[in-house]
């Protein structure tokens, strides 16, 4: 039976065989049209293997039980920073058209720092408006990771953090006694 032919009927082995990584990657991938999309749940599953494999340091994030779309994290802060070893949860829900839109990411527990508001808000740019459909889960956790020892102070959702920033031994002090782990 002629190739043609054979894509069109559902069960031949051709039809039902996944196709090879080379193929796979030629095809564009179709823009996700709901919750089921397709192409957004292939992105979220590669995502979530690449985050597996690549080892960074202080990050990782999985979906929440069995929605893709609904991810847990955890960052820990850096070295020689008020941060430094304390391990802070985080939430990412995504969008039915992401990557072409952001996730919505928020801290779990409390987050004394400039740019966390009081409900775990986050101000960083690229959750924003510098937004890229180039980012991943890895790229958004390591630049929230990063935020923590390099605040924008020029951008503070909590003025009260942005303040006492330059004061970095009363800023630890209240890092500590807000700091509760998830």
């Amino acid at each position: 039976m002629p190739r043609e032919n054979q894509d069109n009927i559902p069960n031949t082995p051709a039809a039902m065989a996944p196709p090879t990584a080379a193929a796979a990657a030629k095809q564009p991938l179709p823009v996700a049209k709901g919750p089921d999309g397709q192409s957004v749940l292939r992105r979220l599953q590669s995502e979530l293997m690449a985050l597996m494999m690549c080892g960074d340091p202080g990050i990782s994030a999985f979906p929440e039980g069995d929605n893709i779309f609904c991810w847990k994290g955890t960052i820990t802060g850096g070295k020689d920073t008020v941060y430094e070893g304390m391990v802070y949860k985080l939430s990412l829900s995504f969008p039915n058209d992401y990557p072409f839109k952001p996730p919505k990411v928020k801290f779990e527990n409390v987050c004394f720092h400039p740019n966390v508001d009081l409900n775990g808000g986050i101000c960083l740019d690229i959750l924003q408006d510098k937004w890229s459909s180039a980012y991943d889960v890895r790229t958004i956790l390591l630049s929230i990771q990063s935020l923590l020892g390099e605040p924008n102070n020029e951008s503070p959702l909590n003025p009260q953090a942005a303040a006492l920033w330059n004061n970095q031994e009363e800023f630890r002090k209240i890092v500590e006694k807000t700091y509760k782990p998830a």
